[in-house]
């Protein structure tokens, strides 16, 4: 390894610290260091070690190895270098600190609980060795502290949460990616991308993704073009519909900072003054709120994605069954539009919106089956595996959280299917061998008679599954559990 350039101490280079932010347009720590005029050296640390069970699953590992790639050729095309480690982050900062003389160190700011402690040891770490250290906010549009009720406290709901920040509103404009970058010449290690390994080969069960999924800036960009021009419009009446393209397919790109929930903002209302297409855009974008919402209830509770918020769901009797649990997971519960979205996030990483609570629903209510086990289930296979949106959204369905819908909500897979599927094209992508049945049928096979099913090519309980539970007797078992805690509390 060279010696690193003597520097005086005002050229001291900065480190730009990159983590879910892999983007240089509205990049806020980037801008900072920018107008710092130190030379700047670009870093991204694997830090498998700080978030210990929530380290990242095998669907977010892929998607950040494209990503990385991505930002590394955005860097490159504008005379920059990413370096890569991998390890414990404390410790990779203070060696790449020691490598290359720096003396200011620039970040975006992260809000599960493992990231807050560890970043504050950072900086007060870089404060006494004189090291600038500066965070910034690059991932939500409001910080979640500030944001409060009247009475000075967190907000509990997400209706009264999304109207205060509505009457706040936003408070800077999305910054441009910079035309060049004054990049730091010295030389220092980098780990290979290829070297972490975080793509499947052995077998290679990313293909599904790679057909769905283009990550990185630029992929962000064409996709939020894309549902402005094609989906917004109609987004209010079409978001149910997981058989029409009628979402904007974002998470993920917001989830690993490709594009900023800042620039979806400005870039929709633009659409929305143009088009005046008021009512689609707020409906859209209050699904933005419902993601600031779930960073807010992290942040105040930290214990999110572990504990029930309401105490009492601690006394639930959840069931133990790991054969239900098992065809939950493979997309063979034999409930069609259940299994089509388990099958849609196994192939893609990604599930329809509305079908996730249906999934998660069955999961919870009709096996009785812990959210905790979903919620570690999307963990490993969504490429927008979020923990503050993973852990409000199961709480949700659950009934155990803040806002939640109502434990008595029992999500009918039959009905839902009928209503949000109706052709039923969801259902025939994704459970192919009930391709044939007609649309009547196609979301309850088990009440075809044995001549429909002969003539759709289907043989009940071989190529395709009889439902492992009987959805009413399901409901009222959960609906009993419930009042058992209800009794208990």
């Amino acid at each position: 390894m060279s010696k690193p350039r003597a520097a005086s101490p005002d050229q001291s280079p900065a480190i730009v610290w990159f983590r879910q932010d892999l983007r240089l347009a509205d990049n806020p720590a980037l801008d900072a260091a920018q107008r710092s005029r130190r030379p700047l050296v670009f870093l991204y640390i694997l830090d498998d070690e700080t978030p210990r069970e929530w380290r990242w699953g095998g669907a977010s590992r892929w998607w950040l190895h494209h990503s990385l790639q991505a930002l590394s050729e955005s860097l490159a095309a504008r005379g920059a270098r990413l370096i890569l480690r991998n390890g414990e982050a404390q410790a990779a900062l203070q060696q790449l600190i020691k490598d290359t003389g720096a003396g200011a160190l620039f970040w975006n700011r992260l809000y599960e609980p493992f990231s807050v402690a560890r970043d504050a040891k950072i900086k007060a770490w870089a404060q006494k060795q004189g090291v600038a250290a500066e965070s910034s906010n690059g991932a939500l549009l409001f910080e979640p502290w500030e944001i409060r009720t009247q009475a000075d406290e967190p907000f509990k709901v997400f209706s009264p949460f999304w109207r205060a920040c509505l009457a706040k509103g936003v408070a800077r404009a999305a910054l441009p990616a910079p035309k060049a970058l004054k990049a730091w010449e010295g030389a220092t290690a980098s780990d290979r991308l290829e070297d972490w390994a975080l793509t499947p080969s052995k077998p290679d069960w990313a293909g599904g993704m790679r057909e769905a999924w283009p990550p990185g800036e630029a992929g962000a960009r064409k996709r939020l073009t894309r549902f402005l021009d094609a989906a917004l419009a109609g987004y209010a009446d079409q978001r149910n519909t997981p058989g029409a393209p009628g979402t904007s397919r974002l998470s993920p790109h917001l989830h690993w900072g490709e594009i900023s929930p800042l620039q979806v903002w400005s870039a929709v209302h633009a659409a929305m003054d143009a088009a005046k297409g008021q009512k689609a855009g707020d409906k859209f974008l209050a699904e933005i709120g419902w993601r600031e919402f779930a960073y807010h209830l992290l942040f105040h509770w930290p214990d999110l994605p572990a504990k029930n918020w309401k105490a009492q769901f601690d006394a639930f009797p959840w069931a133990h069954d790991g054969k239900l649990y098992s065809a939950w997971t493979k997309g063979l519960t034999g409930y069609p539009i259940v299994d089509a979205g388990m099958r849609e996030l196994w192939t893609t990483g990604w599930m329809h919106n509305r079908v996730r609570m249906i999934a998660a629903s069955f999961l919870i209510k009709d096996l009785l089956v812990d959210w905790r086990r979903g919620e570690a289930w999307f963990w490993d296979t969504l490429v927008d595996a979020d923990l503050a949106v993973n852990a409000a959204s199961w709480q949700w369905v659950a009934g155990s959280g803040a806002d939640a819908a109502p434990y008595f909500r029992v999500f009918n897979p039959v009905s839902q299917g009928e209503k949000f599927d109706p052709d039923g094209a969801y259902v025939r992508r994704w459970v192919p061998e009930l391709a044939r049945l007609p649309d009547a049928l196609i979301h309850k096979p088990f009440a075809a008679t044995p001549l429909e099913l002969s003539e759709a090519g289907v043989r009940l309980g071989r190529d395709y599954p009889a439902p492992i539970v009987d959805h009413a007797k399901a409901r009222q078992r959960a609906l009993d559990a419930y009042q058992h805690i209800k009794s208990a509390a």
